[in-house]
Parts: C-alpha cells; structure tokens; sequence
C-alpha cells in the first residue's frame, strides 16, 4: 500500500540558480546536495519542517535519463517550451493564501505567469524558476 509522497522531480538547466532560488526566493531548505560522480549531483530540497517530502533539483541528463533524451529535455527547457501554458508544472505547493504568497513572491521577483485564479479545487496561481519550469501555488478548496 502507498503511504506517501517522498520525492517530486523537477528538472533544472542550473542546480546552483535552482538551489538560490529555491533556499534564497522561496525560503526551502537543502535536504540533500551531494556529488553523485562524473557530471552527477543530487540536490534536493524541501519545506523546513516537513521532512516528509523533497523536491530534487535534477539536471536533464545520465545517470536519470539518457544523453540524447537529456539534450532534448534540456532544449525544451531553454526555449521555455514547458512554462509557455503552465499546464505541466513540476510541483504544486500548497500554501494557506495564495494572493498573499503570490504578492510576497513577486515582491521578490519571481516570475508569474498565471495570476491568483479560483477553481473548483482552490485557488492557484503558477510561476516559473527562470531556468524552464513551472510551479504552482494551490490554496486548496475546503470544499473540493
């Protein structure tokens, strides 16, 4: 039986700007930053307090994918072919105001690209990390 949620994956053209961005932009915390051999890092991180869950901060490539599939995964990023509707997010993050945290986050910087909107579900908003992947932020529906 499936109990949980360990690791989300999203992928990154820059683990040092995903790792700023991550700890420096959205206040998470490194859970894992170690060298994995030849051109291979594991970078997680993750909400301080919730040790539960991890998102890895991974570089399209081996030893996760194979080169030629890296180098495609890495060409879509660059040209932003994966944030342009923000259908495919790499991670949703729950939060308990989103217009709050989608105002202090732009305060900071951060790129939005769907503003505060209502759904069924809760209130979302998405933004992107600057390296090619998109994120949303979801106030969850108490009624969904």
């Amino acid at each position: 039986m499936i109990t949980g949620i360990n690791t989300a994956i999203a992928w990154v053209l820059d683990q040092d700007a995903a790792k700023k961005f991550f700890t420096e932009t959205l206040d998470l915390e490194v859970r894992a930053d170690v060298e994995m051999g030849p051109g291979a890092r594991w970078l997680a991180v993750g909400v301080p307090g919730r040790p539960d869950v991890q998102v890895a901060l991974l570089v399209p490539g081996p030893p996760a994918l194979d080169p030629e599939s890296g180098e495609r995964l890495k060409a879509l990023l660059a040209e932003g072919a994966l944030v342009s509707k923000g259908i495919l997010t790499a991670c949703t993050f729950t939060v308990d105001d989103c217009a709050a945290v989608h105002a202090d986050l732009a305060a900071r910087g951060v790129t939005f690209f769907r503003e505060p909107e209502p759904f069924p579900w809760g209130v979302s908003a998405s933004f992107t990390d600057g390296t090619g992947s998109c994120y949303e932020l979801l106030e969850p529906s108490r009624t969904w």
